[in-house]
């Protein structure tokens, strides 16, 4: 019988009237290397901790019950280091009740299940919590957009959301257009349009159309659409802005589309952010850099276009933060299949420090006649000068003149370039800056103090 309650628990204790542990034996080897024989004749009250006291009480009460009488608790015990250990006890009477048994099990693995239990479900409810608020902030800014606003989805091109603003454009007498058929509220080539803007849309990702009709003809909008993934769903959130409104009669806003003139402008025409990050390109620029869509433009840096990759872009990023604008840069725009054209960009900046707006105005003059200036002038006549030398000066002499000329030359375009910007010369010519200080001086350019 001892053998089997050894085996089928943890710890086994025989604590006498005294309440003394007068022998104890192992089930588990985790307990006998953490106990030993630390326990043997000690009070068992000693080993438990304060809370656990009145638990003790009552598993000691087992030698003055009945026959057959089972008294069970939870008991933490105090270890030497400091630690609590946790072991359920089945307390019985000895058969001459004499003393008391108690065969116990370690729930340490059970505590550790437990907090890991509780420490799930904190994780959970503060997720829950997050994503509530996180629900709430886009319900409250969905509701407060000045502009219509529309979810669709996009297999049965069904409006599942639509901002307040939205219901009172397109709604149809005062009614919610929300679980009706997109498109909704516009004339029969708005219907058209829009139709082929959710298809584009879903295909790409993004597409725009540039204005549509209301039904009634009254109001104008062009459409941004963009599309949302969601649990193995596709939506399209559709962003509706008001161009112009006419009144009753007809009578039309004369503002002019200065958005839609610079799209069919016959120089490419490129908007960025305050890093050259593209926000929006005309059709001209499209067909230089030889791309399909707008799409393939946004999001990307314009360097990928422009001259030496991220040379010339800083170039001009540098002088439009010190200037404000800039005009006739000569550089190249290279096509994605890799066709190079010569273009001349003038930029300017526009809008407050927290949100800045570059526009580039990229002109072709690869069919331009070149006008002659004053460098293409000098050099025939200093190459001749040089060549009459022959016979007369060393050909490494000669060399170093034809180097030294040709280098003072590129140091006096790069200048011209960049409107005197020695730093920004500088990374034009891929040289330090304290390196063309010294070509500079070499060949009496300018005074090295002068920079700004």
């Amino acid at each position: 019988m001892a053998a089997l309650i050894e085996a089928a628990a943890d710890i086994v204790l025989v604590v006498d009237e005294q309440g003394l542990i007068v022998d104890l034996s192992f089930g588990s080897e985790d307990l006998r290397d953490d106990l030993g024989e630390a326990w043997r004749n000690r009070a068992w009250s000693d080993t438990v901790t304060e809370d656990s006291r009145e638990k003790l009480d009552a598993l000691l009460r087992a030698r003055g019950s009945p026959s057959g009488t089972r008294i069970v608790q939870d008991i933490q015990h105090r270890l030497g280091d400091g630690s609590d250990m946790p072991i359920r006890y089945c307390a019985v009477a000895t058969p001459d009740d004499d003393c008391v048994v108690a065969a116990g099990r370690d729930l340490r693995a059970v505590a550790a299940l437990q907090q890991q239990l509780l420490n799930a479900q904190l994780a959970l409810e503060q997720d829950y919590w997050r994503l509530r608020q996180v629900e709430t902030r886009y319900r409250l800014l969905f509701q407060m957009a000045s502009d219509p606003l529309l979810i669709i989805d996009e297999a049965t091109r069904k409006v599942l959301e639509a901002n307040p603003v939205a219901d009172r454009l397109l709604g149809v007498d005062s009614k919610s257009i929300v679980g009706k058929d997109f498109p909704i509220g516009f004339d029969a080539a708005g219907d058209e349009a829009l139709g082929g803007l959710l298809t584009e849309a879903a295909a790409v990702g993004r597409a725009s159309v540039t204005r549509v009709r209301s039904v009634d003809a009254t109001k104008s909008f062009t459409v941004a659409a963009t599309l949302l993934r969601q649990d193995n769903e596709s939506r399209l959130l559709l962003r509706l802005t008001d161009t112009h409104t006419t009144t009753a009669s007809g009578s039309e806003e004369a503002e002019p589309q200065l958005g839609e003139l610079l799209r069919l402008a016959p120089d490419a025409v490129v908007l960025t952010d305050e890093d050259g990050y593209v926000l929006a390109a005309n059709q001209m620029f499209l067909e230089l850099a030889e791309l399909a869509s707008e799409e393939q433009a946004v999001g990307r840096s314009v360097s990928r276009w422009l001259g030496r990759t991220g040379v010339d872009l800083n170039v001009l990023l540098t002088n439009l933060r010190q200037r404000d604008v800039v005009k006739l840069f000569a550089t190249t725009l290279r096509g994605e299949f890799g066709t190079a054209t010569e273009v001349e960009i003038s930029a300017t900046l526009h809008g407050q420090p927290d949100q800045v707006t570059l526009a580039f105005f990229i002109r072709d003059i690869g069919r331009r006649l070149a006008a002659d200036n004053s460098m293409s002038v000098r050099l025939p006549k200093t190459v001749e000068q040089i060549t009459q030398q022959v016979g007369r000066v060393p050909l490494k002499d000669l060399v170093r003149q034809s180097t030294d000329l040709i280098e003072k030359l590129c140091i006096e375009a790069a200048l011209e370039l960049t409107s005197g910007n020695r730093a920004s010369a500088a990374e034009l010519l891929g040289v330090s800056r304290q390196g063309l200080y010294a070509k500079l001086n070499r060949y009496k350019l300018g005074d090295k103090e002068s920079e700004e």
